[in-house]
């Protein structure tokens, strides 16, 4: 006999999502323009949102763009926001724009990673530095976080480990807090998990060093590189595989580092 799996429904989903983002109902209805009383029949189930509705609602409290879809089929409507894979046609305006960005940032490292931290697409300084790193890592799919802090991969080579592993540790805490992802929440747990010395915030940037937290490296033939990172993303996108790519550029945080890569082109 088959087994009938049931769906979640919508009211409860956009509950959980009220309280992860620590907000009342009246304060949701408000900014949402809704009664109260609605917004408690629609999480009680006592009222069926519209699609409408459900996008608005889900905009106030900040639902991710793929987590709308799954709202919307909880509540018995069709997903309102595409969704391609990056390969696809849809898609090669952003795949043009990647390929400027990360070309143009040459010689200094630049990768395009998704929501799961996945390898979408790097530059050729990234891909000298993936040399540095035991080639089980750079198995597909390739995952940005263990390369950078598992112990066989960029995480040997940099010098101030603690720091970075705490910086990007917090940004998946984010994320996970964020999303609520479970795939995520077992990353986080994952890499929480590798050795790694502790990092104790000091409150100092270091001489001269007015961007932190700055990423301090020494490569295998012995050059002392510093690095300062920035996130770019898709903010306004539309479409749901565009809306979670993130793309992280490293910039030198010294002359000798900029020549050091330039060297290394």
């Amino acid at each position: 006999m088959a087994t009938m799996i049931s769906q979640p429904r919508v009211g409860p989903l956009l509950r959980e999502w009220r309280k992860r983002r620590r907000r009342t109902q009246l304060e949701v209805a408000l900014d949402a323009g809704v009664s109260a009383r609605h917004l408690s029949f629609v999480e009680t189930g006592r009222s069926t949102p519209s699609p409408e509705m459900v996008l608005l609602l889900a905009e106030q409290l900040e639902v991710p763009v793929r987590e709308r879809n799954q709202l919307l089929l909880a509540a018995g409507h069709a997903p309102a926001i595409p969704e391609h894979s990056i390969a696809d046609p849809e898609l090669a305006p952003v795949r043009e724009a990647l390929d400027l960005i990360l070309t143009g940032h040459d010689p200094y490292p630049a990768v395009v990673v998704d929501r799961g931290w996945n390898l979408v697409a790097a530059n050729s300084a990234m891909a000298t530095m993936a040399t540095w790193v035991d080639p089980a890592l750079l198995e597909p799919p390739v995952n940005v976080m263990r390369v950078g802090l598992y112990p066989r991969g960029l995480a040997r080579w940099t010098v101030n480990l603690g720091e970075v592993r705490a910086y990007f540790l917090g940004r998946l805490a984010r994320q996970v807090a964020i999303t609520g992802d479970q795939d995520l929440a077992a990353l986080l747990e994952e890499v929480t998990g590798y050795p790694a010395p502790e990092h104790q915030p000091t409150g100092e940037t270091g001489a001269g060093h007015i961007i932190t937290p700055l990423m301090r490296m020494r490569s295998p033939d012995g050059d002392e590189l510093s690095f300062f990172a920035t996130v770019a993303t898709f903010g306004t996108a539309t479409e749901v595989t565009t809306s979670e790519l993130s793309i992280e550029l490293t910039f030198p945080a010294d002359a000798a580092t900029a020549e050091t890569m330039r060297n290394l082109a």
